[in-house]
């Protein structure tokens, strides 16, 4: 009887086990693997399919002995690293001739370094400095000129550009010099090396771009439309005038969509907010989000409205870092919006997976067929005979009734 009973677990445990893949929708072939561990980037064509949570990705494997076996696998996004080293340094003198402001700075360690951050007490300003280095503050050599910072504070924006950014270089002392003909009133500084590792990113075709003009509300509205749902990360936005302009913005998506008597609801979420300005890159990160369509709304007081020259919208590259344990036919599945995100014990390992991983080549996507789910059917389907039998039991109990009175 035990033995019955641990069959038919096993048998129950197995068809579980086969019925996980139906669970979902498409599946791609894996071309390998050859080695325990490899890398499976995600092609551009699987992102409007998955779940935004990229819960619903399974590395399903049928071995020869047609068993369903599951491989391991951790998300990676090909995000850029940011390292940033504060340098001590002791403010030595503070100077003023016709030319302006000098604030001399001494960096005791012969440290690499690329950027100072500027704080100061006033709020609106518009300055021109220099930066040079010496070894013994007699020889001086220039490092920056005629570099811009800027702060402006109202109602309706608060900027400010304080940074100042140079190649790498080591020298004991820096002099900055500050062209204003009002004292500013250093707050503090910080001196740094400062190191971004590119990411690495795909560009993402834009199929329709609308802008909208609200003279009202004094509010410009892009409406971007992507040819393809897309795992987005920044924008970057190129404007065409000349003309110094500092904008607050709102970028965000659209989340979702609901028809009514009155047409179509559309319900935006925002992803990031900044101010457009002339003195930077206008490059907006943010968390990667999977979307179609963006909408960035340009507050421009006062202002004309700005000529948008050109957009670059980008995501990071996702990529799988998988562990396959046994030789199998693996697929990548997907495309099930209530999959829970899966537990694998590899993400508490990170640091046994290799340096190097040789990507794994997909296959062409295919529809995963449904297994039909059998019904427990009752008895007749025909209503005639449940009719029948319960005539026949009429009449067999009539039958008794009548020879039971017959005995009596």
């Amino acid at each position: 009887m035990k033995t019955k009973i641990s069959a038919c677990l096993l048998l129950l445990i197995c068809s579980y086990s086969f019925a996980q893949i139906d669970q979902f929708t498409y599946k791609r072939k894996l071309q390998g693997p050859s080695d325990q561990w490899h890398k499976i980037v995600l092609p551009e064509e699987v992102f409007g399919k998955v779940s935004p949570n990229f819960y619903d990705i399974r590395i399903f494997g049928l071995t020869d002995a047609n068993d369903t076996i599951e491989a391991a696998y951790m998300l990676h996004l090909k995000s850029e690293k940011v390292a940033s080293t504060e340098v001590n340094f002791k403010l030595l003198n503070t100077t003023h001739n016709d030319k302006g402001y000098y604030f001399t700075m001494e960096v005791p360690t012969e440290e690499l370094v690329n950027q100072i951050m500027l704080d100061f007490k006033q709020d609106n300003f518009d300055w021109r400095l220099s930066l040079e280095g010496s070894q013994n503050q007699q020889e001086w050599f220039g490092i920056a000129d005629d570099h811009r910072i800027l702060s402006i504070k109202n109602p309706e924006t608060n900027y400010q550009f304080t940074r100042v950014t140079f190649p790498g270089t080591k020298y004991r002392f820096f002099r900055l010099l500050i062209k204003s003909e009002e004292k500013p009133d250093l707050s503090f500084a910080k001196i740094r090396f400062h190191e971004v590792t590119n990411g690495t990113f795909n560009t993402y075709s834009v199929d329709k771009v609308e802008s909208i003009e609200d003279k009202k509300q004094k509010l410009t509205t892009v409406e971007i439309s992507l040819k393809a749902p897309a795992p987005v990360s920044s924008i970057k936005i190129d404007v065409k005038n000349r003309f110094d302009y500092y904008r607050p913005i709102t970028i965000s998506y659209l989340a979702d969509s609901v028809k009514t008597e009155q047409g179509w609801k559309f319900r935006y979420q925002p992803l990031t907010s900044g101010t457009l300005n002339s003195m930077e890159k206008n490059e907006f990160v943010f968390n990667s989000t999977i979307l179609q369509k963006l909408k960035i709304s340009i507050h421009n007081q006062d202002n004309e409205p700005l000529t948008i020259d050109k957009l670059t919208v980008k995501g990071y590259v996702h990529e799988l870092v998988a562990r396959f344990t046994e030789p199998a036919t693996y697929y990548l599945t997907y495309g099930n919006k209530q999959a829970v995100k899966p537990n694998y014990d590899i993400e508490r390992f990170t640091s046994k997976v290799p340096d190097k991983l040789t990507a794994l080549n997909l296959g062409k996507e295919q529809l995963i067929g449904k297994k039909e789910v059998l019904l427990n059917e009752p008895l007749f389907k025909n209503k005639n005979w449940l009719w029948a039998l319960i005539l026949v039991l009429i009449g067999v109990l009539g039958w008794f009734s009548v020879k039971m009175i017959k005995t009596k």
